[in-house]
This record gives C-alpha cells, sequence and structure tokens, in this order.
C-alpha cells in the first residue's frame, strides 16, 4: 500500500511552506530516510526525509506553497530496488578502474538544513595535480562553519571555480579526470605535452584556461586564445598564464622609459577589494536585522575584580594540577550568569511570535573571534557545569573555532552570550543582541581605579560591564536587578559556590 509523506509541523507560527527544491526524481527508488525535497518557511529551510524505502511519486512541484499536513508525495513501498536501478548501481563497482580523460563531477553537497551557498575558501589543490580518493582538495565556508572537501576518486583535478566565488548547493566545484595511477604526461619534457595534447581527444578543457589562470591572463590583458595550454587535455595552467606575462612585459620595457617624463606621485595610493565571504555576509545581515527588528537597549554596571582575582591566585596552580586545566575568568562570569538568569527568566526568555518562551537551563553562547569571523559556540547546560567543566567546555570550544572545525550543532541555539571585548583593550561597549535571543553581556576590560569604599579612597582592579537587552520582553527594573545580582555574586565569589 503506498505511504503518503506529509509536510509535517516544522514551528509552532508556520502554516505553510514552500518546496524549493526535489533532490529526488519522481520514479527514483529512495531508502528509508534519504533527504527527499527542501522546503521553505518564513523562517528557515528543514529537509524531508523518506519514511520508508521505495519507489517516489511526487504529488507537488517545485515553487508550490503546501500547507501543514498536506501530501507532498507518495511512496510505494518495496524492499529493494528495481533491477535497472540495481544494475546501474552495481555497475560502477564492476569497472575496472578508469583511464584518464573519463571524467567525473564534483559538484556542491549538501551541509545543512538552511544553508543554500557557500564560499570556495582555499583550494588545497593546484590544477592539474593527481589527488588521491578521499583526499582532501579543498575548504569551503558556508555562513555558519567550514567543511573539507573529500575527492571522490582518483585522478587529475582541474578546478571549476577560483578561491572566493559563491556557489549554490549543487554547482559544480571541479572535474577529476580518472585514472589509477599518476599520470605519464607529468613528467614529460616542457615542449612535449603540445605535441601530445595533438594525440589526445579534444574535451571541454581544450583551450580553456584554470581559475588561476584566467584571473592572471585577465590581469595582463591576454586572449587566452593566444596561450598554448600544456595542461591535461590542452588546459592552460597557471605556469602557461606566468610565461604569457612574462613574454608581452618584456616589449614594454624600453617603452616605459622613453615616455617616463611625468614625476612619480609622493605617496601610494593603492586599494585592495576582496569578495565579503558567506560568514561575514550572514553576520552583517543578521546584526542589521537585530538592531531594525529589536528594542534594544543597554544598561550598565562596574564589579570589583579582586575577590575573584584573590581567589584565582591562591588556589590556580592546585586547580591546574588537579583538573588539568587553568582557571580563567570565564568560569565565574558563566556560573555567576547561570544563576542571575534562572532567578530573572525573562533575561533568559525569547519571543517566538505572539509568545514568550522562557527556559528552564541556560545554554550559554560564548562569542569567539575566529580567523575567519566571528562564531558564537554553545556551552549546554552550563547551569550543571563546574567550574572546571565550563574552562574545559570553553577551551575545547575556541580550539575548534580557531580550526575552523566547529560543527553547526555546536553553534545552534544559545539561550544568552557572553562577549568578552575586555581581551582586545575594550574599555566600554554595547553589544548587540545575538538573535533570536533577548539579551547579551558584555566585559570589558579590567582597570585600576580609584573608588571609595567605607568612606576611604582605595584603588580595585574594575570592570564595566554592559548588558544590552530587548526591551519588548526584558523590563528595566529587571535588566538592572539582574546585573546587580550579577555584581554581588562575582564581588563576593563564595556566594557561587552556595548558591546564595
Amino acid at each position: 500500500m503506498p505511504l503518503e509523506i506529509k509536510i509535517p509541523q516544522v514551528g509552532e507560527s508556520i502554516t505553510e511552506v514552500t518546496i524549493a527544491a526535489w533532490l529526488k526524481k519522481d520514479g527514483d527508488f529512495v531508502e528509508m530516510d534519504e533527504v527527499l525535497c527542501e522546503l521553505e518557511s518564513d523562517k528557515a529551510t528543514f529537509e524531508l526525509n523518506a519514511e520508508a524505502a521505495g519507489i517516489l511519486r511526487i504529488k507537488a512541484q517545485e515553487g508550490d506553497a503546501i500547507a501543514i499536513g498536506a501530501t507532498v508525495c507518495v511512496i510505494e513501498e518495496s524492499s529493494s530496488a528495481p533491477a535497472e536501478q540495481k544494475s546501474e548501481a552495481v555497475a560502477p563497482q564492476a569497472e575496472s578502474p578508469k583511464p584518464i580523460g573519463e571524467i567525473i563531477e564534483m559538484r556542491v553537497p549538501e551541509v545543512g538544513e538552511s544553508i543554500t551557498e557557500v564560499t570556495m575558501s582555499a583550494w588545497l589543490k593546484n590544477d592539474g595535480d593527481f589527488v588521491t580518493l578521499d583526499e582532501i582538495i579543498a575548504e569551503i565556508d558556508s555562513d555558519k562553519a567550514t567543511f573539507e572537501l573529500p575527492a571522490e576518486g582518483s585522478g587529475v583535478l582541474h578546478p571549476s571555480c577560483a578561491e572566493g566565488d559563491t556557489l549554490q548547493i549543487g554547482d559544480l566545484i571541479c572535474t577529476i579526470a580518472l585514472s589509477d595511477e599518476l599520470p605519464t604526461t607529468a613528467a614529460t619534457p616542457a615542449g612535449a605535452p603540445a605535441q601530445a595534447a595533438a594525440s589526445v581527444n579534444t574535451t571541454y578543457a581544450s583551450g580553456h584556461a584554470s581559475p588561476a589562470a584566467a584571473k592572471i591572463l585577465a590581469e595582463k590583458g591576454i586572449d587566452a586564445a593566444s596561450v598554448t595550454g600544456t595542461g591535461v587535455d590542452g588546459r592552460i595552467t597557471k605556469e602557461d598564464a606566468e610565461k604569457a606575462q612574462k613574454q608581452t612585459s618584456k616589449p614594454a620595457a624600453p617603452v616605459a622609459t622613453k615616455t617616463e617624463v611625468a614625476t612619480p606621485p609622493v605617496g601610494a595610493r593603492n586599494e585592495t577589494r576582496k569578495k565579503m565571504s558567506s560568514l561575514r555576509k550572514t553576520v552583517a545581515r543578521r546584526l542589521v536585522a537585530v538592531k531594525n527588528d529589536t528594542a534594544m537597549l543597554t544598561t550598565f554596571n562596574e564589579v570589583n575584580m579582586k575577590p575573584i582575582m584573590d581567589l584565582r591566585k591562591k588556589y590556580k596552580e592546585q586547580f591546574k594540577e588537579k583538573h588539568e586545566i587553568g582557571l580563567g575568568f570565564m568560569s565565574f562570569f558563566t556560573k555567576a550568569c547561570t544563576m542571575a538568569l534562572l532567578e530573572w527568566p525573562s533575561v533568559n526568555g525569547q519571543i517566538d511570535g505572539e509568545e514568550i518562551v522562557h527556559f528552564d537551563y541556560c545554554d550559554i553562547s560564548i562569542a569567539v573571534s575566529a580567523p575567519k569571523g566571528l562564531v558564537v559556540p554553545v556551552i549546554r547546560n552550563a547551569e550543571k557545569l563546574s567550574f572546571a567543566g565550563i574552562e574545559a567546555e570553553v577551551r575545547r570550544l575556541a580550539l575548534k573555532a580557531r580550526d575552523g572545525k566547529l560543527s553547526i550543532p555546536e553553534m545552534t541555539g544559545g539561550t544568552f552570550t557572553l562577549t568578552n571585548g575586555g581581551v582586545f583593550g575594550s574599555m566600554m561597549s554595547t553589544p548587540i543582541i545575538n538573535s533570536p535571543q533577548s539579551a547579551i553581556l558584555g566585559m570589558h576590560n579590567i582597570v585600576e581605579r580609584a573608588v571609595v569604599e567605607n568612606g576611604e579612597i582605595v584603588v580595585r582592579p574594575m570592570m564595566y560591564l554592559a548588558l544590552s537587552y530587548d526591551h519588548r520582553i526584558i523590563d528595566g527594573r529587571e535588566s538592572v536587578s539582574f546585573l546587580v545580582r550579577l555584581k554581588e555574586l562575582l564581588e563576593d565569589p563564595t556566594r557561587l559556590l552556595l548558591d546564595v
């Protein structure tokens, strides 16, 4: 009996979705839990999985708006694929290694439910290089994380895009001319490839420049048709472009000396343009949206850090010896925030449509300045972690952020954010809320200042704290009380241990 696949509930306030793209065709055999299509709501993109194995029969087309609960496709249940599909699937495995010249195309893979485009971050292999199966050939950036791209076969690599290019999911990234061993053409003399190219069948690569070569030729104003390619199948390589550059630059030298009449400029006035990464574009878009969509306000307070600094100085060696990790300020602030958040739940809440959501747990987002931009990994259930547990999690996430290895689940969610501009020397700031959260705490640098205690002027290490919050859900009384409670806990850290 055919199984109807219906649009599931994807959010409390969502009543319909749009079919963004079918990843399978009508009549295809699909496996259990295989992704069939992508659905778009007004908030996010979702994947629709097969609820059984069988033959797919599509009932709605791409671009159709479908109500929640409506049938989108039917699966004629079957435990195995039809014979013709089985033979197609088995055939590649039965074949012997393919010779040079047989091409496979590598396309941008699915990297997340809501990700529709990526940026080519870096090529780890050059055009014409021989690569092996599963060897990492490139890195691609999404607006959330960096992913490694492994080769789908062994052979000669031909990139189809350059570093910095923005690609849609499914776009062509590169081709690989399959081979089971390093081609002998790589070892031939400089003049030989041109002769060998004549004996090779003409392919899409003949006379075409690689991305790197095309860039060099464009900068020098050289027509690719005038350059002889020495790469596989006559492709113009980077080395070919560089040689062409040298040939055209030689006659230009004497002309420059003859026409040299103008006085050189007093100072260089160069400009450098670089395409925004997907991560940077997403951060920019989200920050502007937060400013436009929230009633953001910031309130300030200051904290005497001497008690925490004295406590760290006294126990940091024993702490490190026992837990094999240093005792930093972040664990004190995280622990204090979790206690204050549970006492003032609105600061730990979110607005969802016309409803306010309060959480009885604290998933603390930690803003980290990674090499490729700002990322915000999340410490789950921070209220249940010890000081050592918090420090270990902070270090783990910071190291992964530095190496660009954070996964999407590690950056998803969060009920409250901590950002420490003090490590860069910031004295005071008004941090922007990390949507859809309702508040963010900004920490700043510690400066010794003269303060009055018990009628006397003393010098204390002081830090300004800034709480930016959404006034739609958090009132002034709650925001100020939250900061005051935070100040009490930090200036008397024994309260953190006694929970008072």
